[in-house]
């Protein structure tokens, strides 16, 4: 983030505005609409700002620009568009360190005017730190469309309500837990749709119904985040992050993904990796059910989904088998994400008419599979935590009847920037693992399927000393 968003309150504060051309009016309208206390300088302009001097709304000093001009002023904006005269309007504003904005000039501006969705009180300003202001006016308008004509009324019917919430409901959680219930609920939908007299003699129900005194009830969400792409996150389970009290996850979960939880929630760190359990399965179960039982929202957050070998089942067991309210939240498996992202498909009318998720750890360390089911062609193999027993795993598919000629691809990091794809063959899994310095996390696709991956794939990585490998 290059800059901090920050709304100016301007009601009635003096803003200098040099320039009356197209590039101002723009300007004023904004400024208008803030109810700044505005003062135009420039020697001439267009009619409409004469019309906006005549009618008081602005104060327009035909003439050229002082420096003593910016003197006394909130904010200082040049729209000239002339190089010569926005530099000096800039280097005016900075020598007197007030905030000064150059249309057009963002390496002379300490701010920039983001482009806005109006629904007062309720604004929304989309900056692209001045790089695009027509992708920032695009991105205005794909917001413009979703979001509700009466979203303004509905901000003044809550802050109508502020003060008698806070007078029935004590602690901060339970105020938070009201608001989120009525903002989602059918009490907001009312007033969305024009109906606020009912929503009026609702929320007064529903204020009048519980004291603060009740007892919190506390829920857990098992949550999948995807294989690690942040776009791949499910709009339930982004919901879920926006509404934790605290985020329990796991050491797949990237930081873009930590960047989308509530600011305020708690993080507690429990990730694992081969021998080292930073907290063992049941401590992790123990710590969601006592922080459900003290009434706050827990996020269990995993990588893919937590219902396929991540270990969500377990946990809801435990939380069912204590009482606590708890439900999962699936996200896209590594399997499906992976493959999709490196462009191979697990099932192919041509190639594979069946495919099997299988992990490469068991409770005692060797999976136990039935390796001769999984053995025959026409079917694909997804293998989850096998990097380092790779080469049994291939081994065992050999000694089954598997072709060591069989494709294989082996997918670290998929879908996020630093994704790797290495095919080659089975025969081939133990030196590919070796000689690529395949890490966690990563996925082993094999079966016919696994020739088809992106073909224009760049790699990080030489494959030419392999034997019976290929880089895509």
């Amino acid at each position: 983030m290059e800059n901090l968003p920050i709304f100016f309150r301007l009601r009635a504060r003096p803003v200098l505005l040099v320039g009356a051309g197209e590039a101002a009016v723009a300007k004023i309208r904004l400024l208008l609409a803030a109810g700044a206390d505005i003062r135009v300088v420039a020697p001439e302009g267009l009619d409409a700002f004469t019309d906006w001097n005549d009618a008081g709304q602005i104060q327009w000093s035909r003439r050229a620009f002082d420096p003593a001009d910016v003197a006394g002023m909130t904010l200082v904006i040049g729209a000239t568009g002339g190089h010569g005269a926005d530099e000096e309007v800039a280097a005016a504003a900075r020598a007197a360190g007030i905030p000064v904005n150059i249309v057009d000039r963002p390496e002379l501006s300490s701010f920039i005017v983001p482009s806005i969705v109006d629904r007062s009180p309720v604004t929304i300003g989309i900056s692209t730190n001045g790089t695009s202001p027509v992708l920032a006016r695009r991105l205005r308008e794909q917001i413009e469309t979703l979001l509700p004509a009466n979203l303004g009324r509905l901000a003044r019917f809550l802050n109508s309500f502020r003060s008698a919430v806070k007078a029935k409901f004590d602690s901060f959680d339970s105020r938070r837990r009201l608001w989120e219930e009525i903002v989602d609920g059918p009490i907001a939908r009312d007033v969305l749709a024009g109906r606020e007299s009912a929503a009026r003699e609702a929320m007064l129900s529903r204020i009048n119904r519980r004291q603060d005194n009740s007892p919190a009830t506390g829920h857990v969400d098992i949550v999948g985040a995807g294989p690690g792409d942040p776009e791949l996150l499910t709009v339930k389970a982004l919901r879920a992050l926006q509404d934790a009290d605290l985020v329990v996850y796991d050491r797949l979960i990237g930081d873009g993904i930590l960047d989308l939880v509530r600011r305020d929630a708690e993080r507690i760190y429990v990730g694992k990796a081969r021998a080292d359990h930073s907290v063992p399965q049941d401590q992790i179960n123990d710590l969601l059910v006592a922080q459900a039982r003290a009434g706050r929202r827990v996020v269990r957050l995993k990588g893919g989904d937590p219902f396929v070998f991540g270990r969500g089942g377990e946990e809801l067991e435990r939380l069912r088998a204590a009482g606590v309210s708890a439900a999962v939240i699936p996200g896209i498996t590594a399997a499906t994400g992976c493959a999709a992202s490196a462009g191979l498909p697990l099932t192919h009318r041509d190639h594979a008419s069946a495919v099997t998720f299988v992990t490469g750890h068991g409770v005692d360390g060797e999976p136990d599979v039935d390796w001769a089911a999984l053995s025959g062609s026409r079917h694909t193999l997804v293998v989850y935590m096998g990097v380092s027993r790779a080469g049994s795993l291939a081994a065992q598919l050999m000694d089954h009847g598997r072709a060591p000629e069989t494709p294989i691809a082996i997918i670290e990091n998929g879908t996020r920037p630093d994704e790797r794809v290495i095919v080659g063959t089975l025969e081939s899994v133990p030196s590919l693992v070796r000689t690529a310095q395949v890490g966690a996390p990563a996925l082993i696709v094999i079966g016919e399927v696994a020739a088809l991956a992106d073909a224009a794939r760049e790699l990080a990585f030489n494959t030419a000393n392999i034997s019976n490998a290929q880089a895509v």
